[in-house]
Order: structure tokens, then C-alpha cells, then sequence
């Protein structure tokens, strides 16, 4: 049996009454045939029965959740029925789920969301910063365009965080603040869908402003696992988000961004969003499992790799890998003469 078989397949006794498998997840970049870095990866899988059923090292290492919450920040806008009340649809709910690109659709489609409610751009609690695709990169360069908080791959989020205060009558200053109710809101789903009370769930300032939510691994997954399962259910917000994130996947991430390939490439049998240092929550909502992962130094580059391995082992994506997600998963290490000189890989 070869190393990598033996890797999936082992099992570790959890409790009295379930079986967990361990996985092995680390990354190492090589240099010619030697190791020369090595990232730990953590993971928790939770099953259609809320239980953790496989994990990586520790699935309770507490983290910061950062974007992968954001579907679950938009709930109270479309619960409220604010977000109908707008006439707003797929479109705006995908970007309001979105860590995206900063490319023209992202930045024209958030500012119609702004432009809605009767606010703008300077509304916006978050900062600006280069977009984070390639294409939206070159395209603001080439236009001699001014960057704005419009590109921030949050202002979607931003944006239906304002609906929520001005169809709600609340104040939309400092609507970023834990002590607004747009973010005691946001608290409140985060705490109900991972299955913890507020008081569990650690508050930080985010990237982009807002409140920043810590909580398990464990929790994250079930968080995912949940809102999976609620789609099979047809409850309709849950229904509704990730419909919108199957459908519309170019705004939820943008050209390239590994969210979009993901969901193209898997025809939406998963659904994926990305966070800051490392984070990154999945959910299967046809098998009822969610997922969560988080490389402990924070490297991006280790966590594509999981991700898919994870979604491998649940025959979500075949052994072979289509070319966009296989350049994610094994990647070459180049150096400035363009020459190969290592990869970046799954360590089993």
C-alpha cells in the first residue's frame, strides 16, 4: 500500500460511537529534491449528523474565521426583508458573498449596490487596495483609473452591510462597529450556524473593517455543513446564497480566483469561500459535509492544496484534476529565469 493510500484511509477512534478519520494535509515546497519549507495544515470535516467525522491535527484550534463568514453576514439583510425590498437578486447576493477580483463587473456592480441606497463610495468603511486578480490588476493599470474602496474584494459585503442599516432605519455611520446592530446581527448568525452562543465567539477587526469572528474549526465545518444541509432541505436563505454563489461564480471570486474554478469545475457540487491566513470553508451539500481548514503559518499557497485533497476523498473532484484545478494543486516552483527548481505539494 502506497504512503499517500495509507494517509486517507487510516482511522482514528473518536468517541464511543463514531469513527474519525485522520487526514494528512501538511504542504512542503522543494527545492531540487529537498524539503525546504514545510506547512501545517489543521482540518475539521463535519458530517450530515453534525458530527466530526475526519480532521488534521487539531480541529479546535480556535482562528479567525475572516471572509468564509460573509454568507453567513448577509442572512440577517434577506431575513429582514430588506434585501427583497431593494429589488436586488443573484447578482448583489453573490457579491455580497464574494471576496472578488477587483475587476470592472465586481467595482461597477457594488457601486450600483451603494448607488440602491442612495450612498457611495465614501460610505464605505473599508480601504482600498489592489485588486486580487491578475485581470482586474492589469485592466485598473492599463485604464489609468484611481483605485478605490470599490476594488477592496469586500466591498460587496460592505455594501449589504449599509442595505441592512438603512432598510433597517438604523444609522448607517460606524455601521462597521461591533456595537452597531448590523454587527450584533452578524453575530448572532455566525454564533447560530456554527452552534455556539455569542459569548463563544471571539471579536476582532477584520482586513476590511468590520468585525472579524474566532471560533473552532470544528464550529466552521458545521457552520458548513449545515448550511449544506439546509439546502437540501430548500430552506430558502440558505437556498438562496448558495444558489447564487453556484451560479454567479465569476462574482463571487472573479477570473482565476480559486473559489470560481472550483465551482465551475465541480458544476456547484461544492461551494467554497476563501479566507485571510489561511482559512478555508467548503461546504457538499449533496453529501450534507462541510469543511474547514487552516494553515497554521497563515500560507495560502498550502491551502488549495487541502482543499482539494479533502475533496478528493469524497469523490467530489476526480484523481485526475482538469488543468485550472491541477495548477492549484501541484504547482511548479519557478525561479527569475522562468527554470524549474521545486514545487509546491501535498506532503503524502
Amino acid at each position: 500500500m502506497s504512503r499517500r493510500r495509507h494517509a486517507s484511509s487510516r482511522f482514528a477512534y473518536a468517541d464511543g460511537h463514531h469513527w474519525m478519520k485522520t487526514l494528512e494535509l501538511d504542504v512542503v515546497a522543494t527545492r531540487g529534491a529537498d524539503i525546504e519549507s514545510r506547512h501545517r495544515v489543521h482540518a475539521a470535516v463535519v458530517g450530515p449528523d453534525d458530527t466530526l467525522i475526519a480532521s488534521a491535527h487539531d480541529p479546535n484550534i480556535v482562528t479567525s474565521w475572516r471572509s468564509c463568514a460573509k454568507p453567513f453576514q448577509v442572512m440577517p439583510l434577506i431575513e429582514s426583508g430588506g434585501f427583497d425590498e431593494l429589488h436586488w437578486g443573484d447578482d448583489q447576493l453573490a457579491l455580497s458573498c464574494a471576496s472578488h477580483g477587483g475587476e470592472p463587473e465586481h467595482v461597477a456592480l457594488a457601486e450600483r449596490m451603494l448607488s440602491d441606497i442612495g450612498l457611495e463610495e465614501g460610505d464605505l468603511a473599508c480601504g482600498p487596495h489592489d485588486p486580487l486578480s491578475s485581470r482586474g490588476l492589469k485592466l485598473l493599470r492599463e485604464s489609468g483609473a484611481r483605485l478605490t474602496r470599490l476594488h477592496n474584494n469586500c466591498s460587496g459585503k460592505h455594501a449589504a452591510m449599509l442595505a441592512r442599516a438603512q432598510t433597517a432605519g438604523w444609522h448607517t455611520y460606524g455601521y462597521e462597529r461591533r456595537d452597531h446592530p448590523v454587527q450584533r446581527c452578524c453575530l448572532q448568525a455566525v454564533a447560530t450556524w456554527s452552534g455556539l452562543s455569542e459569548e463563544q465567539v471571539g471579536q476582532a477587526v477584520d482586513g476590511c473593517g468590520v468585525v472579524a469572528f474566532a471560533l473552532p474549526l470544528e464550529n466552521m465545518a458545521r457552520a458548513w455543513s449545515r448550511l449544506g444541509r439546509a439546502v437540501r432541505s430548500d430552506d430558502e436563505v440558505p437556498s438562496r446564497i448558495v444558489h447564487a454563489m453556484r451560479t454567479r461564480p465569476f462574482l463571487i471570486g472573479g477570473t482565476d480566483r480559486f473559489d470560481s474554478v472550483l465551482v465551475e469545475e465541480t458544476d456547484g457540487r461544492a461551494v467554497a469561500k476563501i479566507g485571510a491566513e489561511g482559512v478555508h470553508s467548503v461546504a457538499i451539500p449533496e453529501q450534507g459535509i462541510g469543511f474547514a481548514v487552516k494553515v497554521d503559518d497563515g500560507a495560502q499557497r498550502a491551502q488549495f492544496p487541502a482543499v482539494i485533497r479533502i475533496l478528493q476523498m469524497f469523490d467530489v473532484l476526480p484523481a485526475a484534476l482538469p488543468p485550472r484545478l491541477a495548477d492549484y494543486y501541484h504547482r511548479s516552483v519557478r525561479n527569475t529565469r522562468g527554470e524549474v527548481v521545486g514545487e509546491i505539494r501535498l506532503l503524502s
